[in-house]
């Protein structure tokens, strides 16, 4: 593996961060996928700037829809797609993907690797990132975007890989931070990081009964100690299975640990401080009466219940692990949805609108 051509498959903030982070260097010949060409510069560019005001020059040498001409040949293809889009896009690719290609994704928790089993080849190389490299936002499409955070490290997992540490090394190069390889999918696929945050936040906001506001809600900035302490229960309760799966602190932090809190009332104002979250809106829409309610279509929903919490539910079902606050989130979010993810009364049984996809 060169490392030399990428393939970016997506459209959204991520696909405009990492694929513009990377198409900055010269070094790399950087390929996008994305169902709208059309809404890129036709010379390709893009205006990337990061939190600090550096800004960076990126030039992709193809930007199209179709697989010919960006997966085929692509050395690395990354997945920066929500959890709802990676299946269809997978299906779309399989038939470009080369022996020597390795396919991974930047979200792993939206249940990437239990998909691409399913769906490419049988011993297609596959790798996933614990969590995402950048933190990302779209000014205007297809023209300018904004990173908004790094991380100092990243961890990834593998499946097929003959050699981790070499695709590590790539990794590194690409995002210019040490890579730590984790030997089971599992760490990467259960997380703590959207899949319990951002619903624990939305039970927070609206779960209390409350659900129409005189205006829109900061989803970061007005953080509450409801949120943080339904998040740590969640956590607690996600601890549990990953000590059943052997799976220790040191490979998925605690969520206390992370940032650096000890109860709610500090991740309350440790989350609320945090300088890349400010300034994003909870999902909400506006009723003909003037005032706001959740926007139960919107991604935060659509997204990190069935495509996040629901995974981490399933598997402590398979374990028979009980998860009391887990199960109140699902259990009102799906009330909202208009959907049956868990079956209530029942502490391990999965509903109808369960994806299969997963197992």
């Amino acid at each position: 593996m060169t490392g030399q051509k990428i393939c970016i498959c997506g459209g959204g903030n991520l696909a405009h961060v990492v694929g513009g982070y990377l198409a900055a260097k010269p070094e790399f010949e950087v390929r996008l996928l994305t169902r709208h060409p059309e809404r890129w510069q036709q010379d390709r560019s893009l205006k990337l700037t990061d939190i600090n005001g550096k800004t960076f020059n990126p030039s992709f040498a193809v930007i199209s829809s179709d697989p010919a001409q960006t997966v085929l040949g692509a050395d690395i293809i990354i997945l920066c797609l929500p959890g709802f889009a990676i299946a269809q896009v997978l299906e779309s690719i399989k038939g470009y993907i080369g022996i020597g290609t390795t396919t991974g994704s930047v979200v792993s928790s939206t249940g990437f690797f239990l998909m691409a089993q399913k769906i490419l080849p049988a011993g297609t190389r596959l790798f996933g990132f614990q969590r995402v490299p950048f933190i990302a936002r779209i000014n205007e499409y297809g023209k300018s975007a904004t990173l908004l955070g790094y991380k100092p490290s990243l961890a990834f997992a593998t499946m097929n890989v003959m050699n981790p540490q070499e695709l590590g090394n790539t990794l590194s190069r690409l995002f210019d931070v040490p890579t730590t390889w984790l030997d089971n999918y599992l760490k990467v696929t259960l997380s703590n990081s959207n899949p319990l945050l951002h619903p624990s936040r939305l039970y927070g906001l609206f779960g209390g009964g409350r659900e129409r506001f005189d205006r829109p809600v900061l989803f970061y900035e007005e953080w509450d100690d409801l949120s943080s302490q339904t998040l740590i229960d969640c956590d607690n309760e996600f601890r549990i299975l990953l000590d059943k799966l052997g799976i220790t602190t040191q490979e998925i932090v605690p969520i206390l640990d992370y940032y650096e809190s000890h109860d709610a009332r500090s991740l309350t104002d440790k989350i609320k401080s945090i300088k890349a979250f400010k300034g994003l809106l909870a999902p909400m829409i506006q009723m003909p009466d003037g005032t706001f309610a959740p926007d139960w279509n919107n991604r935060y929903f659509t997204e990190d219940i069935p495509y996040g919490l629901l995974i981490v539910k399933i598997f402590a079902s398979k374990y028979e692990i009980n998860t009391p606050t887990i199960d109140r989130v699902l259990e009102w979010a799906q009330s909202g949805m208009g959907k049956q993810y868990i079956i209530e009364g029942n502490p391990f049984g999965i509903g109808k609108d369960y994806l299969n996809l997963y197992f």
